[in-house]
């Protein structure tokens, strides 16, 4: 008798089908070797895409820096970057961080960056960047694109560490989340240009959830562009966000994704989504710190270090340029906490973009397997 076959669940299903997908881009002839296998990859994703932006983010960020300020390390005292306890004042009160955040921001805005990326969960984030456009007037108001995300929220009370069975975050994908969220962003940050779903996934059910994506459908009618960053497992969650309609049109006009030269998975999706017209983010471009001069230890920064010093500049740049050759990045986020590392990731923008021997070469000699990426991020301790 035939052993009956245990089926998948829809999510499983969904992630092998998506899966499936993804490896037709990487699988060639059975004769290539893996180095003439990766060539072609990176000549793939390295063709220019030509589409019909969904929204107004591509023509209002048109002509700035495809380099932004991600306030994730600068809008709490903890945070998972390695040496973040090292770049923030000492005593880390509300007031000594709004002072460090807003040095920082007019760094980045005397560097020409004009993109700024918030969370509700970034602790006290969009309060700080809401002072900061406040007291810098219509010299900043008028050149800085912001955006946030709802769906986490900021539960460690601006704590570094918290108790045993506490998280600093906690994810809630519920319209009642949304809607609570939203009126807190709005009065903060009125002039909003895009509100995302923090970390979306399969599992949480947000990207089918109809109160959620109606409620940001009303949103969206406000003139404000609505997107989804996702988390692992991401495949499944970006092919879903990208075809998410709604009125027989797509809801989704971005998506922000970790794509970095240890975890390159998400590459041939993140194309995809561009080719289809939606604003591509990037999020950890550097590991959280993984892929800076901090990952001491790792054979990533001996090489990554080899090569910097070839190009006269740091291994965290040459680390965001490699992301940047990509035509098909909108906006590649810094995770700075200092002025000094934001001028060193800034000097990625003369890199981009790369040599393509030189980004290949360090495409198939940084790769990681996608669990043995997340299972080391998991493992980075908050500080």
């Amino acid at each position: 008798m035939r052993k009956k076959r245990k089926r998948k669940s829809n999510s499983s299903r969904q992630h092998t089908e998506s899966h499936s997908r993804v490896c037709r881009v990487n699988v060639h002839s059975q004769n290539s070797t893996p180095s003439e296998n990766m060539i072609a990859l990176m000549t793939t994703l390295l063709q220019p895409v030509s589409s019909t932006p969904r929204s107004h983010l591509q023509s209002s960020l048109a002509g700035a820096p495809r380099l932004g300020l991600g306030m994730a390390s600068l809008g709490r005292p903890g945070y998972i970057n390695l040496g973040h306890h090292e770049d923030l004042p000492k005593e880390r009160t509300v007031e000594q961080m709004r002072e460090h955040a807003f040095t920082v921001l007019d760094e980045a805005l005397a560097l020409g960056l004009r993109y700024i990326d918030c969370a509700r969960s970034y602790g006290l984030s969009e309060e700080f960047v809401a002072a900061w456009l406040a007291s810098r007037g219509d010299a900043a108001a008028a050149v800085v694109t912001v955006g946030s995300k709802w769906g986490y929220e900021y539960t460690a009370n601006w704590r570094v560490h918290v108790d045993e069975g506490q998280a600093h975050e906690v994810k809630k994908h519920t319209p009642e989340q949304l809607e609570r969220q939203l009126a807190e962003t709005l009065t903060l940050l009125p002039n909003i240009a895009l509100y995302q779903i923090h970390s979306a996934t399969l599992e949480s059910g947000v990207l089918t959830n109809d109160a959620v994506l109606e409620a940001l459908v009303q949103f969206r009618a406000q003139g404000v562009a609505v997107g989804a960053s996702v988390s692992n497992p991401q495949l499944p969650a970006l092919e879903a966000a990208i075809s998410v309609e709604r009125g027989n049109a797509p809801l989704f006009a971005s998506v922000q994704a970790t794509f970095n030269l240890l975890d390159q998975s998400a590459g041939p999706l993140l194309q995809k989504a561009a080719e289809v017209g939606v604003f591509v983010i990037i999020k950890e471009a550097l590991a959280n710190g993984r892929l800076s001069s901090r990952g001491v230890g790792s054979s990533a920064l001996e090489i990554l270090s080899a090569e910097a010093a070839k190009l006269n500049t740091t291994v965290d740049a040459l680390a965001l340029a490699w992301v940047l050759t990509f035509p098909w990045v909108g906006m590649c986020l810094s995770g700075a906490s200092t002025c000094e590392q934001l001028r060193s990731n800034a000097d990625a923008l003369r890199l981009a973009p790369l040599d393509a021997a030189l980004h290949t070469r360090l495409a198939k000699a940084l790769g990681q397997p996608v669990d043995e990426y997340w299972d080391a991020r998991k493992a980075l301790k908050w500080n």
